[in-house]
């Protein structure tokens, strides 16, 4: 059976996610080799630790019916939707979505097309996991081809059927509550810069000093943008692997509100031993690992205990839907969302425009009073 252990490179100390034998601990090559791609192509750690368990999962399934993984057959793969479709989590005892199960889907094909690119395994292998299929509407950037005709992707035939359903967010109520429920300078800051920015945890923990433009004009510093502001820059050195999951730059404005907390946390961090010499904006305050830079997994369980304090969920990323849900409900064009957001597709954006079950219930009242019914 293969498990997903941390390589950590001798000479650069770099770190790849790999799937190891769990009696004999050989590295699974092609595995291997898929994971430095990922790597390779500036795709987070994180994408990483999602990624590998899913192929891994896939592969042990192969081991265990005495499936050939290199020549594996469209059957093969539906029969392995059906395993994970009806496989409970281990910790909510409850069957995965079909966001999940595509999910995992996504992950074992974009295994085996690497593979079939790599020569790992015959082409055709990978040519039956997709089809032809034809684009009604054509994203903004499509090139149809020099006669127009070309109006077809190849899209993946396996798939299972998702209920859209509304992000989770945080009420007007609940975010106040979240900020006042933070202990530290630091915590306030970033808590309200997921809230205030819309920002990917990643992005936050990827900041750095010289991202955070704060006066009125930052002429001075050579940037063009007025009023407080923040840069996401896309970096592959951070020593904490946060990454901007895009891969492109972007400004998001700061409200005033979050400037004299970034100062609240600046005089903090000056009282704490050897976090003030740190480049980052997000940094561990006391213990041994003061002044590194807060990791994903950090953040994670300070937002969490966070929530339990206040009595509800909170992740870092209901931060973000949160954002953006108030963002289209204040009534701000979805296209400057999508930019806020840094999001490439206005698809990615399209799930803030649904409508709430308040909103639906105060249109037909509304329309029941102006009819008189």
């Amino acid at each position: 059976m293969l498990r997903m252990e941390r390589a950590v490179s001798p000479s650069t100390g770099t770190v790849t996610m790999v799937l190891v034998h769990d009696q004999t601990f050989e590295i699974h090559e092609e595995a291997r080799d898929y994971s430095l791609n990922l790597q390779a192509r500036g795709r987070s750690p994180h994408t990483q630790r999602n990624y590998l368990p899913r192929v891994g999962r896939y592969l042990n399934w192969c081991s265990e019916r005495g499936t050939d993984w290199t020549t594996v057959s469209l059957g093969d793969l539906a029969r392995y939707k059906f395993h994970v479709e009806q496989t409970p989590d281990r910790r909510t005892l409850r069957l995965p979505t079909g966001k999940t199960v595509n999910a995992h889907l996504t992950s074992v094909c974009e295994f085996l097309r690497f593979c079939a690119a790599q020569g790992r395994i015959p082409q055709e292998v990978a040519d039956r996991l997709v089809e032809p299929r034809f684009l009604r509407f054509t994203p903004v950037g499509y090139h149809r081809g020099e006669g127009g005709e070309h109006q077809t992707v190849r899209a993946r035939i396996l798939k299972a059927p998702e209920i859209e359903k509304p992000p989770a967010i945080l009420s007007v109520e609940q975010s106040q509550q979240v900020v006042e429920a933070a202990r530290t300078a630091r915590d306030r800051l970033l808590v309200s810069v997921l809230l205030a920015g819309g920002l990917r945890i990643g992005e936050a923990l990827g900041l750095r000093r010289e991202d955070m433009h704060l006066l009125p004009d930052a002429a001075h510093l050579g940037c063009r943008h007025r009023g407080p502001h923040l840069h996401i820059r896309p970096r592959q050195d951070n020593t904490n692997g946060a990454r901007a999951k895009s891969g492109r730059s972007r400004v998001v404005p700061l409200t005033g509100t979050v400037v004299h907390r970034y100062r609240d946390h600046w005089a903090e961090r000056d009282e704490a031993a050897g976090a003030a010499g740190s480049d980052y904006v997000f940094v561990n305050l006391v213990g041994q690992y003061a002044e590194r830079p807060m990791t994903y997994s950090n953040a994670k369980q300070i937002i969490e205990r966070i929530g339990v304090r206040c009595g509800f969920r909170a992740r870092p990323h209901m931060m973000r839907h949160t954002a953006a849900t108030q963002w289209i409900r204040n009534g701000v064009d979805p296209d400057v969302v999508q930019t806020l957001l840094g999001h490439v597709s206005s698809a990615s954006t399209a799930v803030y425009l649904h409508a709430s079950d308040d909103d639906l219930r105060a249109a037909v009242e509304l329309t029941a009073a102006g009819a008189g019914r």
